[in-house]
């Protein structure tokens, strides 16, 4: 570092925190504190409107960015702290001749770029401060040997993974935003619903009309003849009715009327649109999240972006091609739930009555399609911010930004994934997660939550105790509650009738 005496002419790049006049440390170490104390306020008033408004899951979900801010800070602290440790590790220069993303030839040409270069212009005095400039350098090449890491180098590391996580975390934002306004168009549905059951006259034991499976009008649009359901034609069907009229009035109504007399059949007032946004906000904390193995996910990626092989190109199109896949498979779910009822009933009497099951998705779990649409949402992310970080740091005209006849496509693909998914997949996703043998616990309100969370801990405390005649069960936090009072309340609040004993649905011939 420069400033210690000695003969050599010190440069403006080589100034240390000794000689930098005080108000210019003062003024920027303001403008950085300022800037954070703002963001945070920000996320703080966030969190007080959304817990004022009783949004417990999308206040979950901004607390799940804030840990993912906390790991993107703590990352950031650790390239900061080692970067003089890493750039000091040497190693042979023939072994910086292989896995390059750019061709050796090509170094000179693009380190030009470098020059304009906005993060390198802002923060370029604040690497060198940190990591006294070209020291690893130096004490590399005393040993005939190059660093592992160069400073900018690991500095262009960090602003990517930055990149990365903000790109992610404001990508789901605008995917579940487009999402729940695609969902806000069922509402009248569920409304329409509501105020055909309070209008409805007559006895409800009294029998209804019968009627041949045919003429339900979800039968006409799902059922496609007997065993061509999980056939070749099915699947087919399925895979471009996603990109037309997804999901229909019949399709709403089928599968509500499914839900409801599966998990709560004496309360077929059950608001299952408002109980499947619930479900989707809750949700939105998973997908919101960076998990280990999607980072693993960067890592191989990172490690396959030679020059010459075009992983760039290749691994854009792996996020549509599943995103297609998880699609034609939401749709084939409702083709199937139409032919079980149209394969093995000639009529029904009153309403059409589909059976969710777990056996309908991948490997009998629902959950792989959350985490499948996870991976699209991350996949697509990292490829919309390493293209910007590419443009940002190197330049366009960069090798490593490959080559202008794949560009292109790698945008348009990743701009249609993320309207795709958008506007067709996760409103998708929102109600056919649900035909499944088990429902979610957003089907309880927020204090029945509580009270079933609070006497499931107490329970498990007092296992093997014997209780005190006349004792009631305790939830736990001080409040008395039992459990014939949770019943009461979970079928009154959002007709949980599933912790009731139920009457045989209606029969099917």
């Amino acid at each position: 570092m420069a400033g210690g005496g000695g003969g050599g002419e010190t440069t403006s790049t080589d100034i240390t925190l000794e000689y930098t006049p005080t108000w210019i440390v003062a003024a920027v170490c303001s403008v950085i504190v300022l800037i954070s104390l703002i963001f945070e306020r920000l996320l703080h008033r966030a969190g007080k409107v959304l817990k004022k408004k009783n949004q417990k899951p999308l206040f979950d979900a901004l607390q799940k960015i804030k840990e993912e801010l906390m790991l993107l800070g703590f990352i950031s602290l650790l390239l900061t702290v080692f970067q003089s440790t890493i750039t000091k590790i040497c190693v042979k220069e023939s072994v910086m001749h292989h896995f390059l993303p750019c061709k050796r030839d090509t170094l000179a040409s693009s380190t030009k770029h470098l020059a304009a270069d906005f993060f390198t212009g802002v923060l370029g005095g604040g690497r060198r401060l940190l990591a006294g400039g070209g020291g690893g350098s130096d004490h590399c090449a005393k040993k005939g040997k190059v660093p592992l890491l160069s400073v900018e180098a690991v500095h262009q590391l960090h602003i990517f993974i930055f990149a990365l996580a903000v790109t992610h975390v404001l990508l789901s934002a605008i995917t579940a935003v487009l999402g729940l306004t695609q969902i806000n168009n069922w509402k009248p549905w569920e409304q329409k619903i509501q105020q055909e059951i309070a209008t409805a006259n007559g006895d409800p034991d009294a029998p209804q009309a019968i009627r041949q499976v045919e003429q339900f009008r979800f039968i006409q649009e799902r059922f496609k003849g007997f065993g061509r359901g999980g056939g070749l034609y099915g699947w087919v069907h399925s895979f471009f009715k996603q990109f037309y009229a997804s999901l229909t009035l019949e399709d709403y109504t089928t599968m509500r009327l499914g839900f409801i007399n599966k998990h709560c059949p004496t309360n077929p007032k059950f608001n299952f649109y408002k109980y499947m946004l619930r479900a989707l906000e809750a949700d939105f904390k998973k997908v919101v999240g960076i998990s280990w193995y999607l980072w693993a996910f960067v890592m191989l990626f990172l490690l396959l972006n030679v020059n010459g092989w075009h992983v760039y190109f290749y691994i854009s199109w792996v996020p549509l091609v599943i995103l297609l896949i998880v699609g034609a498979k939401l749709e084939h779910i409702i083709v199937e739930l139409a032919h079980e009822v149209a394969e093995k009933h000639a009529a029904v009497e009153g309403d059409l009555l589909v059976t969710p099951s777990d056996d309908f998705f991948w490997f009998h779990r629902p959950k792989i399609v959350l985490v499948l649409i996870h991976f699209i949402l991350f996949q697509n992310a990292f490829e919309i911010a390493y293209f910007f970080w590419i443009l940002s740091t190197y330049g366009f005209n960069s090798c490593i930004m490959g080559k202008k006849l794949f560009l292109i496509p790698r945008l348009v693909t990743s701009v249609l994934t993320q309207l795709f998914c958008s506007y067709s997949t996760l409103p998708l996703y929102a109600i056919v997660s649900h035909m499944g043998n088990s429902f979610k616990r957003a089907i309880f309100d927020e204090h029945v939550q509580a009270g079933l969370v609070g006497w499931a801990q107490n329970a498990k405390r007092n296992k093997g105790k014997v209780p005190k005649a006349g004792a009631t069960t305790s939830t736990g936090n001080g409040g008395g509650i039992q459990m014939r009072g949770v019943h009461r309340d979970a079928a009154a609040e959002q007709g949980t009738a599933t912790l009731i004993a139920s009457p045989s649905p209606s029969p099917q011939y």
